[in-house]
């Protein structure tokens, strides 16, 4: 969602700006503004409701206009804007300003006391220009400052009387101090030779920044020749700087079209990449034993969207391996779920920083040990549990998750395995041959890519009209059916609604007419013919993915009866493999509609928000 970039740099803070605000982009965002302090001590602040690119041309123009006296200094804010509170107008667009101009702070996070503070604002003679709760922060440094003119004591008072959640960074005209702070809402700062840099996003500095340091809550920080650093009030030294978790070139196209495109073709490499990491560690328990996490009973798992089918595939492999029952929970309906004694919490998110989990921990019984599985092992998520897993996915831009799905399937199974062994539910020879077994995945994984580029272009035109879609599935096919379904949702702005294959002649079956696209995600189970025949009597039109015969073969072809049984995923996790046709189908139908694949509408990568 939001995102915050400020810079202190030798000459114009600008471009550093622009540049790392485009790098934000794929969070997604309805407006984008920077501020930057100009020679002669003032703020000069443009804001825009279009994209980055269109700020750019009104900054530019802005330069050609401004007399030399006004040059840009190297200190300035920017910020993309997803709009919660408050309509997506300039004026709701950050930065944000006091009443005199001389402090401009960027926000990310909610108030939630924001209507108390600014109605006691207005009655003290404070005058706002927006309808967010973001501005309130401008105000109460405005007020500090009337009773000491200290920026970081000021900054200090502010956040004390704040409710909720907060990343911000705030900027003072006069001599150009710099202070940011954050609670609840990721933060990170860096220093390079090119300067002191901020950001909610680490891959917005990396193309300047070798490391950097994340804030924790209640963390302040001015930065200045030297960083002045508290945390809850109290001064402590600068922590050490962690290094970038990845090359600035990970997060340019290449050749590719588009990121999603990228990242789907990245799924092979990730996944041996993922094995070389855990596959002995697998087998012989270690893995869950060097997490240090006590014995469990039961698995909860809890997540939203794809992290939450990919929940369900290691919910699912626990349930089938070692017999041990687990609960799927919706993060944000955490408030109606009583969980059992001796449960373990699994929570996943890409970023870390998924509001509706972290809340859902908030709410849980901490006598509930926490394990997060993330690909940002410095999120507040990563902070929050007892252990975390690192996905290894690398940077994901595009919005709608390719690569992170693939990748929490595969280290949330293997560590689930792990757990069997270490716990005496499962032999190790018998996780040693599941460990070989994924070691096909990524040849499977590439086959299947082949495969689909040569037939989903076809299918995408012959389904292009249809106004939804049903996706079906049985046992461990159904979280690919959800996922598969989710994709084509997401990104082509059609419905559609995944089932057990069983549920059809239970009420989706009423939804089928001539023509209606059906994706079957065969795993193997006979039962699933059944479920083709009716849809087809009733003139849908099927598209299976699977092994061998299906429209969509995620499986190479074999020839030598021995290993006929390899076109069928007969593995507890099951055809893990299908889940790139479907991602390539959903992009497919998308471009053919003329949908922006990496940046669909009205959704944002990083759920700051409940």
């Amino acid at each position: 969602m939001c995102g915050i970039i400020a810079a202190r740099v030798s000459d114009d803070a600008t471009p550093f700006l622009l540049d790392g605000l485009e790098r934000l982009e794929y969070r997604g965002y309805d407006s984008v503004g920077i501020a930057v302090r100009t020679a002669s001590g003032k703020l000069e602040t443009v804001r825009s409701v279009s994209r980055v690119g269109d700020l750019r041309a009104l900054v530019a123009a802005r330069a050609d206009a401004a007399p030399a006296s006004d040059a840009r200094s190297g200190v300035g804010i920017g910020h993309t804007r997803w709009a919660t509170d408050g309509a997506v107008r300039e004026e709701n667009a950050h930065p944000h300003a006091d009443c005199s101009g001389r402090i401009s702070i960027v926000h990310n996070g909610t108030i939630d006391n924001a209507h108390q503070l600014r109605a006691t604002l207005e009655r003290q003679g404070h005058v706002f220009r927006s309808d967010v709760d973001s501005e309130v922060i401008a105000h109460l440094v405005e007020r500090a400052l009337g009773v000491d003119p200290d920026l970081l004591l000021a900054v200090h008072i502010a956040v004390a009387q704040l409710e909720g959640s907060w990343a911000i960074v705030v900027l003072d005209a006069r001599d150009g101090r710099m202070v940011a702070a954050a609670d609840r809402s990721p933060l990170v700062v860096a220093r390079s030779d090119r300067g002191d840099f901020v950001s909610s996003d680490v891959g917005a500095i990396a193309e300047w920044c070798e490391t950097f340091v994340p804030l924790r809550d209640g963390d302040v920080v001015e930065l200045g020749e030297a960083w002045s650093w508290s945390s809850e009030g109290v001064a402590v030294p600068v922590p050490f700087p962690t290094a970038s978790p990845f090359a600035p070139s990970a997060l340019e196209l290449g050749d590719h079209p588009d990121h999603m495109a990228k990242e789907i073709g990245e799924q092979p490499e990730v996944v041996a990449a993922l094995l070389d990491r855990v596959r002995r560690r697998t087998a012989d328990g270690s893995t869950w034993v060097g997490l240090g996490l006590p014995p469990f009973d039961r698995l909860a798992v809890v997540a939203c969207g794809t992290s939450l089918h990919a929940g369900q595939v290691i919910a699912g492999t626990l349930r089938t391996l070692g017999g041990v029952p687990t609960d799927i929970v919706v993060a944000s309906e955490v408030d109606h779920v009583v969980l059992a004694p001796g449960t373990l919490v699994v929570a996943i998110s890409q970023s870390g920083e998924t509001a509706d989990v972290l809340r859902a921990l908030d709410r849980l019984d901490e006598r509930h040990p926490v394990l997060a599985l993330t690909n940002n092992v410095h999120s507040s998520l990563a902070r929050r549990a007892d252990a975390v897993l690192d996905c290894h996915a690398g940077p994901e831009v595009g919005v709608a998750a390719t690569k992170t799905f693939t990748a929490q399937v595969l280290v949330g199974v293997t560590a689930v395995v792990s757990a069997l062994v270490a716990s005496g539910r499962l032999e190790a020879s018998r996780a040693a041959a599941l460990v070989d077994e994924l070691a096909e995945l990524p040849e499977r994984m590439a086959t299947a890519a082949a495969v689909a580029a040569d037939r989903v272009p076809l299918l995408a035109t012959t389904v292009r009209d249809a106004p939804g879609f049903l996706f079906l599935g049985r046992g461990p096919g159904l979280p690919y059916a959800a996922e598969g379904a989710l994709k084509l949702e997401v990104l082509s702005y059609r419905w559609a609604e995944a089932y057990p294959a069983g549920e059809l002649k239970h009420g989706p079956l009423a939804l089928v007419d001539e023509g209606t696209p059906v994706v079957v995600v065969d795993h193997g189970d006979p039962r699933l013919q059944w479920a083709v025949a009716e849809v087809r009597a009733r003139g849908g039109f099927v598209v299976t993915v699977g092994g061998e015969g299906t429209d969509l073969p995620a499986l190479p072809r074999r020839t030598d009866a021995a290993d006929l049984a390899w076109g069928r995923s007969t593995a507890p996790w099951g055809p893990i493999e299908a889940v790139v046709p479907l991602q390539m189908l959903a992009r497919e139908l998308a471009l053919q509609l003329g949908c922006d694949v990496d940046k669909p509408r009205n959704l944002a990568k990083w759920v700051t928000v409940e």
